[in-house]
């Protein structure tokens, strides 16, 4: 009977050491698993945050160009008028003078074309943060690089939140590298496919 009760101890302090390690096994499985989850949920937040700002900006892109189209369209009546009044008076001297006059404004159309490049000539935000980053030696976060091209350029409002999402479309396109420091995200600039962008231009100039 001795033995068989010191067989059925052994076995019990076996199944109590196994049973303990599968719950030190199990507790760590769960730290494990919480800490990524919480890395997720955070993802999942910065991603909903960043679908708001692009729907933002795809809404405020396209309620601009109806406008353009409007200005476009009153530009254009205003020489059509200007022509349609010489006509009623013909037979007056006065009415070649009228028409002398309202020959030169069809011009203003041009001047004001002329214009467009001169505003579509600066340098665009992406342009803007691949100079920024490639002048950089350490890596750069989003608030960082708004800060530093708001310095740059005052005449620009240039929000964090657009700075990032457009930082993100570089990294998208290979033009840039993201880094993760804890909760903190930088970014740096890409050398490899900006050696290769400048080559295809002298083949363009050439042919």
């Amino acid at each position: 009977m001795s033995e068989i009760q010191a067989s059925s101890t052994e076995l019990t302090s076996q199944y109590i050491a196994q049973i303990a390690g599968d719950l030190e096994r199990n507790t760590k499985e769960q730290e494990r698993i919480g800490t990524e989850v919480d890395a997720l949920q955070q993802q999942l937040r910065t991603l909903q945050h960043d679908h708001t700002v692009l729907v933002n900006m795809q809404q405020a892109l396209g309620n601009a160009s109806p406008a353009d189209e409007a200005a476009t369209n009153a530009a254009e009546s205003v020489p059509r008028q200007a022509a349609a009044e010489p006509k009623q008076s013909r037979p007056k001297k006065t009415a070649a003078a009228g028409a002398g006059k309202a020959a030169p404004k069809k011009p203003v159309g041009k001047t004001s074309s002329a214009n467009a490049p001169k505003a579509a000539g600066k340098p665009s935000l992406v342009d803007l943060i691949r100079n920024h980053l490639k002048q950089q030696n350490e890596p750069r976060s989003a608030a960082a690089i708004s800060s530093a091209l708001t310095q740059a350029h005052p005449d620009r409002t240039i929000k964090t939140t657009v700075v990032r999402t457009t930082v993100e479309g570089l990294v998208a396109r290979s033009h840039a590298h993201r880094t993760k420091q804890g909760s903190s995200v930088f970014y740096t600039a890409a050398t490899a496919p900006q050696s290769a962008e400048p080559e295809p231009q002298p083949k363009a100039v050439a042919g």
